[in-house]
């Protein structure tokens, strides 16, 4: 069981939790992006077994009413087994969906899967159309993929980066990552006709995407994590397309402590439940 501690960042241990916390999202104009968590995976089997949820929730999905799509992690899939193993798999997960009119995202990882990932996205966007992949303006070849990604079908969801890539190929400051990630955005507005995701809690980035939007008019939409700045995600769900990013499984100790340590907010939240304050 995840103690409430934890609940605020996590979504359930099961499927049919993750998609109760979708539906009372949806009743507040919100939608949810729902990923079973588990990376990292060296060999077949549980890549393997994890398709096979990810294929069970497509059809989850399809038989419901609810406003979902659902969201996978290379390392999750097989892209540490081998390239040929993770693109059998996230090829059949987007088949699948594509079948069932399913949107699912291809998460960004370490720089080193950046190529493979990206290969796997535009192989599947020129087929199916409805897929999205997710792109870190830490990077210093993210504007070079951008361009690459223009033109495809999809959705691309620009991120600042949660990764600590080496210096040789990622800036280091913030204030850089910042300027970088303003650039990508206005790059994005500027050159894409529709499907620019916004995954940010920054509102001064928040705010750049809806001040190019009313300027170009390119479709977008506004991604948040579960667990922060709720009240603003449903305060800009009653103006804009937002969806809230919902983690749920049996793994879920790693993803929360991640969550608690990357802001001062959530481990001051931390602090205060364990402290009944």
């Amino acid at each position: 069981m995840i103690p409430p501690i934890a609940s605020r960042f996590v979504a359930g241990q099961t499927p049919a939790q993750a998609f109760e916390r979708v539906r009372q999202l949806n009743e507040r104009d919100v939608g949810g992006i729902v990923n079973l968590l588990g990376e990292h995976y060296d060999e077949r089997e549980p890549a393997d077994e994890d398709t096979e949820v990810y294929l069970d929730m497509v059809e989850d999905v399809a038989e419901s009413d609810l406003n979902a799509c659902l969201s996978v992690k290379p390392s999750q899939v097989g892209i540490n087994v081998s390239d040929a193993v993770f693109a059998e798999n996230v090829d059949r997960i987007v088949d699948h969906a594509a079948a069932n009119d399913v949107f699912v995202w291809i998460d960004m990882e370490d720089h080193t899967t950046t190529d493979a990932t990206l290969d796997a996205f535009e192989r599947n966007a020129r087929e199916h159309g409805d897929v999205g992949v997710c792109i870190q303006s830490n990077l210093k070849r993210t504007r070079e993929d951008l361009e690459r990604l223009a033109d495809l079908p999809g959705k691309v969801r620009l991120v600042k980066g949660a990764y600590d890539p080496p210096k040789a190929v990622a800036y280091k400051k913030k204030s850089r990552v910042n300027e970088a990630y303003r650039s990508d955005i206005t790059y994005a507005f500027e050159h894409f006709d529709d499907g620019v995701a916004i995954g940010s809690h920054d509102p001064e980035m928040i705010s750049l995407a809806t001040d190019l939007h009313e300027e170009f008019g390119t479709g977008f939409e506004i991604q948040m994590l579960m667990g922060v700045r709720e009240p603003a995600l449903f305060d800009l769900g009653e103006e804009y397309e937002v969806w809230q990013y919902l983690p749920y499984g049996e793994k879920w100790l790693s993803y929360f402590y991640r969550r608690v340590m990357e802001r001062k907010e959530n481990a001051l939240f931390a602090l205060r439940a364990v402290l009944g304050i």
